[in-house]
C-alpha cells in the first residue's frame, strides 16, 4: 500500500489516496477546533490517543455485526479505510441532555433522556452545520428514505454497543455524533468515533473526558482522553 496525494483536509484529520481506488489513508492530527473553527489549538499527542481510541471503538463494533470504514491501523497517527460516498447528514444520539440540546430546549444538562433522542444535522461549515429533519433531507435530496432508515437503525445499534461499554468502564456515553457513506451498495459507519465527536462522563463525578474540556477552558484535555482510552482497555 502506498500513501499518495492528499484528497481532503478537515479540521483535525487529513485524508490521503492509495494505490487502490477503495481504500485512503486517514491521518489524525494534533489540530483541535471548536466552535466552527473560531477556537484553535494544537495538542501535543492528541493525534495518537485519537487514532487508536478510533481504532477500539472501530473494531469494537465491527464485533458487534456493524460495518465500518476501517481496515486496519498503520501507526500511532495513521489508519488504512475504506472510501465511503458520504452521505451528507450527521446523525447525532443523545443519551443524556447536554451541549447543544440543553441550549435549544432548556433541559438541564445531566438529565437522561429515555428514550435516547435522535437528531439529523447537515454537515456544512458555513451553515454552522444546521439540525434537520426527515422532510428536509428527502426535498433536497440528501439521503433516501431507505438511506434514512439505515442512518437511523444503525445509529442507535451503535448506541445498544457502546453505552454499556462504557458504562461498565465507569463512564456515561452522554452524546455522540456520526458520519456514514455508502461503499458498494452498502451504508457503512465512516470518519472518527473518538472524544473529539462525543461527550464522555465519569458515572461517579461527571467530570468531563471529553473535548468539552477544550470548548470550556477546562484544561488536561489529552489527559482526559487518556483517561478514558485508559478505562475501555485502549492499547
Amino acid at each position: 500500500m502506498q500513501k499518495g496525494d492528499l484528497l481532503y483536509q478537515g479540521k483535525a484529520k487529513s485524508a490521503y489516496l492509495t494505490d487502490n481506488p477503495d481504500q485512503v489513508v486517514m491521518v489524525f492530527r494534533d489540530d483541535t477546533s471548536a466552535f466552527d473553527g473560531v477556537k484553535l489549538a494544537k495538542l501535543a499527542g492528541k493525534g495518537a490517543v485519537n487514532n487508536k481510541f478510533n481504532s477500539f471503538i472501530m473494531q469494537t463494533l465491527e464485533k458487534a455485526g456493524i460495518e465500518t470504514h476501517f481496515i486496519q491501523q498503520l501507526s500511532d497517527t495513521e489508519a488504512l479505510v475504506k472510501r465511503l460516498d458520504m452521505v451528507r447528514v450527521e446523525c447525532v444520539v443523545r443519551n443524556v441532555a447536554a451541549g447543544g440540546l440543553s441550549k435549544r430546549l432548556g433541559i438541564p444538562e445531566g438529565e437522561p433522556l429515555n428514550p435516547p433522542v435522535f437528531e439529523f444535522f447537515l454537515k456544512d461549515d458555513a451553515l454552522h452545520d444546521p439540525m434537520i429533519n426527515e422532510s428536509h433531507i428527502l426535498s433536497f435530496g440528501w439521503a433516501t428514505e431507505e438511506d434514512i432508515r439505515q442512518l437511523k437503525e444503525k445509529s442507535m445499534a451503535v448506541n445498544n454497543v457502546l453505552k454499556p461499554l462504557f458504562a461498565k468502564a465507569g463512564m456515561t456515553l452522554v452524546d455522540y455524533k456520526l458520519e456514514f457513506g455508502h461503499y458498494h451498495g452498502r451504508m457503512v459507519l465512516g470518519d472518527e468515533f473518538t472524544p473529539d465527536g462525543c461527550r464522555i462522563w465519569d458515572t461517579a463525578t461527571n467530570e468531563k473526558l471529553d473535548k468539552d474540556r477544550f470548548r470550556r477552558d477546562l484544561g488536561q484535555v489529552i489527559e482526559s482522553y487518556q483517561l478514558a482510552a485508559q478505562r475501555l482497555g485502549v492499547e
